[in-house]
């Protein structure tokens, strides 16, 4: 243990939190089901809604609704017994994992969704890399029990040869697929039955006492308590037990089995959260780190969202608060420009739907609305210069020019993907010789969401054309060697949203070649956010 003090009560109540996983896996559906149990909706809205089923409130954007899709990660607080959460829905889709990136460097954990059918696909491993990175502790639960799904061991093997990660069962699942009547839970030895007529209702829980209760008799028929009771006994023997410390150091993960779509194993999986998760963690900053505990309030912007309100033009700041308390009205310094803010009138948000937030701790997210001033990577302080590290900026890897339908529309457009770029959707690049914008974006999808934004929200239509460059590259070095570059490399150059210099190439011969010509040049792949 280590000899920091102990959290104020409020701090230390808060749960903050991301759900990852592939796409399809069930995350938003999960996502509503945590709002339906925290008593934040009264009925479970469904990613595909058919007439009277209500739409997920995660999905705001009209394209997320049009697709079934996540595009943006949104964030939600509600109360859940006497614990608070904040919980961060990202996109699963690859095209957009930068925003999840991101999204990850502002919470405490990840709940990584496995599909029982599909065990660990390709982006799940991906995300969990990240959570590595940063040591994240993980709770995993795999979703779509109620279909045909996998052996139980052999999903559990997988996450462990894959993911590096020893695991644990918190729930042994009862019969597959049709045969699926639900789930032991073993931390706290009670049988948990499924019942598929109501959805949006409570799994019926029997309290057993041990595993030669004949109570279990009664509740599961005779084949499958034989085939329960034999793979228990084997769990018991080859998987470890859970071990708290394990899992808040990212070693361990605890698993549950359900099926989100039927709420059944969700709750579980949030009490498991609310006992075994993290409290608010300390978080990485120049010139020195900020605990949670500390009185001053401290927070950094992780994600910027334009015209969430497509009325009013709005731009929400959202700020994952690192320490103290926060309370409306008060003055905080924007460490970037130096000026101070006064923010006074920060919001809660439930997805789309939001409400002043009169104050908020450490652990929360709050947005605050601006008009521009606040980036992505950006600190605010009470005076203190300190920033907060870590937020990275990807190199995009495909590149498109962009010109309006209408000629006479062009410093329009400028406007639109200058916020597009400062929201982090896209990166905008001004290449120093011809006309038009060069955009770069992580994943094909996102030009079609561009485009489709620039149209709903600006009334502009626009058309992306292929660009003869490939990637960029950010250049830095010594003034006078930066300098003799550029004027060498003119057609490649051009400047992003920040001023800073890029090096557009078309194959990786260019970046060879400028290593190889230019020693005291250095092209990187990434930057840091607001440096």
């Amino acid at each position: 243990m280590t000899n920091r003090p102990a959290l104020p009560a409020e701090i230390a109540r808060r749960r903050t939190f991301a759900i990852i996983s592939h796409p399809d896996a069930g995350k938003t559906t999960l996502t509503e089901k945590f709002l339906l149990y925290g008593g934040a909706i009264q009925m479970a809205g469904q990613v595909r809604a058919k007439g009277e089923a209500r739409r997920t409130r995660s999905d705001f954007m009209q394209m997320e609704k049009d697709r079934g899709i996540s595009v943006s990660a949104s964030a939600m607080s509600f109360d859940f017994g006497k614990y608070r959460f904040n919980l961060v829905d990202t996109p699963g889709h690859s095209d957009f994992s930068e925003d999840t990136y991101r999204t990850l460097t502002a919470v405490d954990a990840a709940v990584m969704v496995i599909d029982g059918a599909k065990g660990v696909e390709s982006q799940t491993r991906k995300l969990f890399e990240v959570c590595r990175l940063r040591d994240l502790p993980i709770l995993t639960f795999c979703n779509k029990m109620d279909r045909e799904s996998r052996d139980t061991f052999e999903i559990i093997d997988e996450i462990q040869e894959n993911l590096a990660i020893d695991v644990t069962p918190a729930s042994w699942p009862i019969g597959v697929g049709r045969e699926f009547i639900g789930c032991y839970d073993i931390l706290r030895d009670q049988l948990e039955l499924m019942d598929r007529a109501d959805r949006n209702k409570i799994a019926e829980t029997v309290q057993i006492n041990g595993l030669d209760d004949p109570k279990l008799a009664e509740h599961v028929p005779a084949d499958l308590l034989a085939k329960f009771l034999e793979e228990i006994e084997m769990a018991k023997e080859l998987l470890p037990p859970l071990d708290p410390e394990s899992v808040l150091n990212g070693s361990m993960t605890p698993i549950w089995f359900g099926s989100a779509i039927n709420s059944f194993g969700v709750k579980e999986l949030m009490e498991g959260l609310a006992t075994y998760g993290p409290e608010p963690q300390i978080q990485t900053a120049q010139p020195r780190n900020i605990a949670p505990e500390e009185p001053t309030v401290t927070g950094f912007v992780f994600k910027v969202q334009a015209n969430m309100d497509p009325k009013h033009r709005d731009r929400v700041a959202f700020v994952r608060l690192a320490s103290g308390h926060f309370e409306r009205g008060m003055k905080l310094t924007h460490v970037r420009s130096k000026k101070q803010m006064s923010i006074t009138n920060p919001v809660l948000f439930l997805a789309a739907d939001r409400e002043l937030a009169e104050e908020a701790w450490a652990g929360d997210i709050i947005g605050i609305p601006n008009h521009g001033q606040l980036r992505i990577g950006d600190t605010l302080t009470e005076g203190e210069a300190i920033r907060v590290s870590g937020i990275p900026s990807f190199a995009p890897e495909l590149l498109q020019t962009c010109r309006a339908g209408d000629p006479l529309k062009a410093k329009h457009l400028e406007k639109a993907l200058m916020q597009f770029s400062e929201e982090g959707a896209a990166k905008v690049f001004k290449p120093t010789f011809g006309s038009g914008f060069i955009v770069g974006v992580v994943g094909a999808l996102q030009f079609e969401v561009l485009a489709s934004r620039i149209e709903l929200e600006y009334g502009l239509p626009v058309r992306f054309e292929a660009s003869q460059f490939t990637s960029a590259r950010w250049v830095s070095g010594e003034k006078g060697a930066v300098d003799k570059f550029i004027a060498a490399n003119k057609q490649h150059i051009a400047t992003d949203n920040d001023g800073d210099t890029v090096y557009l190439t078309r194959l990786q011969w260019d970046i060879d070649r400028i290593g190889r010509d230019y020693p005291d040049v250095h092209l990187t792949a990434t930057k840091e956010m607001m440096v």
